[in-house]
């Protein structure tokens, strides 16, 4: 193994459950691919990979329009942090949609087929928060399948960012991903609001890239007194730090914030407890780890606490959390009325807008259909050792000043997901891209030197875990 650094014996292998604060040892054999192998061979979780079409080296590189060959060898795809690859469910779930819309078109929404797999059109959005709700950690009623999560953070921010003259900051992470910071800069805008003045950043300290929650705890005290909202990623997209919602939301809340998350690098990555974090509201994509498809059908969290509807003034005066509204966010009992009233569905539902795409929902009910068949815990466990595995293969027998790159994710396995960032010495980007590019190796960079690489415990395996660190040292080498 001329690309691996001479490693230091280590422990046996520890098995932790999931998140319990403890990485995983390896033994002093750990480096050699025969080791993956039996981690592979002992992998409880291993048949998920036959659910899914990994692309082939031959088509990765291909500019042709080609259908998938599973006789040909795989590629490694490492980038389900950007784009999921596809469950063979999918084109079985498209199938019945495209079906029952040509045999019996509109009655679609109102029909349950036999044999489908998916329920009719109108009940498509229910069938995949009842999948959803399980992976977040809420109450079936207080998720939604809607939208897409820009615009999903657009209409929750509508509703949750009620600035006044004396509280009217957010505070958001330093390096927001750009779509999160443009609508928060909007929304404060839309206010007459400056947002140099009501924006406030929280950074790492100088030469760091994690954010402790010391931290941000502190930051969520200096500004009590001025700030309305609080909205940071669960998971931070270029570094991979898994922030402590559970804290920083009891932390905020109890200082007079309302608390938001953006889950996009954390749906279906780590184990999350909205309802039970008090979580006033949250968003997410389903095409990253979800598996659910480019430009997928998105979701939203809302806690039932601002989900309720009272009637108590009447049938015709309901009270409810103000919102930006549309008909499908109403009950469905009345919503063929078109009397002009409405009266919202109690929950996430009544945040809905429009009639959805039931072909994205279809995409989306095949994916979760995959997760129905195992538990954000099961994924997890396996998640923490397959991360720490590629961790050990990177940095042992090295030392930080011998090895030309640096892990800016965090070391503890309760402070990230799947995604491990690496940030290369200057000018090493570029020749480092192209080889893992050569080898059939998908992952994806970011300026000015990050890779970013995130094996997944639905389809990844220690093997190829084992093959990129082999091919990423080569590359350094050369």
């Amino acid at each position: 193994m001329p690309f691996f650094p001479q490693q230091k014996p280590l422990p046996p292998i520890t098995m932790s459950s999931h998140t319990d604060g403890v990485k995983p040892a390896f033994p002093e054999n750990a480096t050699s691919k025969e080791y993956a192998a039996s981690l592979d061979a002992a992998d409880p979780l291993a048949s998920f990979r036959e659910k899914f079409i990994i692309p082939s080296k031959a088509n990765i590189a291909s500019k042709k329009l080609a259908k998938p060959n599973l006789s040909q060898e795989p590629c490694i795809y490492f980038c389900g942090n950007s784009l999921g690859i596809q469950p063979k469910a999918t084109s079985k779930y498209l199938e019945a949609q495209l079906d029952t819309w040509s045999s019996i078109g509109v009655n679609g929404h109102f029909t349950d087929i036999e044999d489908s797999p998916l329920k009719q059109w109108q009940l498509l959005a229910e069938q995949a928060a009842g999948s959803m709700c399980k992976i977040v950690g809420a109450k079936p009623e207080e998720v939604t399948a809607m939208g897409t999560l820009t615009a999903n953070l657009h209409l929750l921010l509508a509703s949750f960012y009620k600035p006044t003259a004396t509280k009217h900051k957010i505070l958001l992470d330093w390096k927001a991903f750009p779509s999160d910071h443009y609508a928060i800069e909007s929304h404060i805008a839309w206010h007459d609001l400056d947002p140099k003045k009501s924006m406030v950043l929280i950074g790492p300290d100088e030469g760091e890239y994690r954010i402790s929650t010391e931290k941000i705890l502190s930051y969520i005290d200096q500004h009590a007194n001025e700030a309305a909202l609080l909205l940071l990623p669960g998971i931070q997209y270029y570094t991979g730090q898994l922030f402590d919602i559970k804290t920083i939301t009891e932390y905020a809340r109890a200082k007079g914030f309302v608390v938001g998350w953006d889950l996009a690098h954390a749906y279906a990555n780590v184990e999350l407890n909205l309802h039970e974090w008090n979580v006033d509201f949250a968003a997410w994509c389903t095409y990253k780890y979800g598996n659910a498809g480019p430009g997928a059908m998105g979701g939203l969290f809302v806690h039932e606490n601002h989900g309720i509807v009272d009637y108590s003034e009447g049938e015709d005066a309901p009270r409810f959390r103000h919102r930006l509204t549309g008909w499908y966010g109403g009950d469905r009992s009345v919503r063929f009325k078109m009397d002009n009233r409405f009266k919202p569905i109690p929950g996430a539902g009544g945040f809905q807008l429009s009639n959805p795409s039931a072909i994205d929902l279809a995409c989306l009910c095949a994916s979760l259909s995959v997760f129905d068949e195992t538990s954000m815990a099961e994924l997890r466990k396996k998640s923490v050792q397959l991360t720490a595995y590629l961790e050990h293969l990177l940095l042992g027998g090295t030392t930080d000043e011998t090895r030309p790159f640096k892990i800016i994710t965090p070391s503890s396995p309760e402070e990230r997901g799947a995604q491990l960032s690496l940030l290369l010495n200057p000018g090493l980007l570029h020749k480092v891209a192209y080889r893992l590019q050569e080898a059939a190796i998908v992952c994806d960079k970011r300026e000015p030197g990050v890779v970013r690489i995130a094996p997944t415990p639905l389809y990844n395996t220690y093997t190829e875990v084992w093959l990129f660190v082999e091919q990423f040292w080569a590359a350094l080498k050369e």
